[in-house]
């Protein structure tokens, strides 16, 4: 636990660091960033994204930042379109497997991927925060979203917290599932 929390007490510095929000030394790369973490300790994140949320603005006075939950744009845009009574109803009668069918369409990941750019306004934000990744499994694949979002977020920096391993190489959900291959985001704090 000593390890997790001291990679906890680095981020703040990290996100206000002019390096990350100026994608300094990037190398032409997106400034995507990924901090992951054993999904065992999902709720000290949470509580820690708490804290953040409530110090970034101390700490960094006229930052212009966002906050999204993945599980909840989901949610949102399934209501928006009129749709999660339906996929309820789908699922209570008919189970998860043809819910899964009903939503590809609806929760493709390039329409997830723009709605959650209109709700993050990467032209007004300097910076871009995720969570609630574990929550959309299976509905939702990382790095299918994060390709989508590569032209859609411009020069503003995303940092996506994680519950499973990056390798810098891949993402592995949960730390469980087979490692989808995605290399194009840095590590927040090793």
């Amino acid at each position: 636990m000593l390890s997790f929390k001291n990679r906890l007490d680095k981020i703040i510095d990290r996100l206000i660091s002019d390096k990350l929000l100026n994608n300094a030394g990037l190398g032409n790369e997106i400034g995507f960033y990924i901090f992951d973490y054993p999904p065992e300790y999902e709720l000290e994140t949470r509580d820690h994204i708490r804290f953040i949320l409530r110090r970034l603005p101390q700490k960094k006075p006229g930052l212009n930042f966002i906050h999204i939950n993945l599980f909840e744009l989901i949610i949102n845009h399934l209501k928006k379109r009129k749709l999660l009574k339906r996929v309820i109803q789908i699922q209570r009668q008919k189970g998860d497997q043809e819910l899964l069918k009903a939503l590809k369409g609806p929760l493709g990941a390039e329409k997830i991927a723009k709605a959650f750019v209109q709700k993050a306004k990467p032209q007004t934000n300097d910076l871009v925060l995720v969570s609630g990744v574990g929550s959309t499994y299976p509905l939702l694949r990382s790095h299918n979203f994060l390709n989508n979002l590569h032209s859609l977020m411009k020069d503003t920096p995303l940092v996506m917290f994680y519950p499973g391993i990056y390798t810098g190489q891949g993402l592995r959900l949960f730390g469980k599932l087979k490692e989808t291959n995605y290399y194009r985001a840095f590590q927040l704090v090793i």
